[in-house]
């Protein structure tokens, strides 16, 4: 009779951990604010494309 051999998980079933640099950007308010203002920018063209 065989016996099922449980295996952990393959390295590849995880997620790519985050470099410092990573981590450093994701917690930047500069960047943050940045970002915020470029996003604001993008929909007011839409709308404002939208409305000519």
């Amino acid at each position: 009779m065989a016996k099922n051999i449980v295996r952990g998980y393959y390295e590849e079933s995880y997620p790519p951990m985050p470099t410092g640099t990573t981590k450093y950007l994701r917690r930047s308010i500069v960047k943050q604010v940045f970002m915020f203002f470029v996003l604001n920018l993008r929909i007011m063209r839409i709308i404002v494309g939208g409305h000519s």
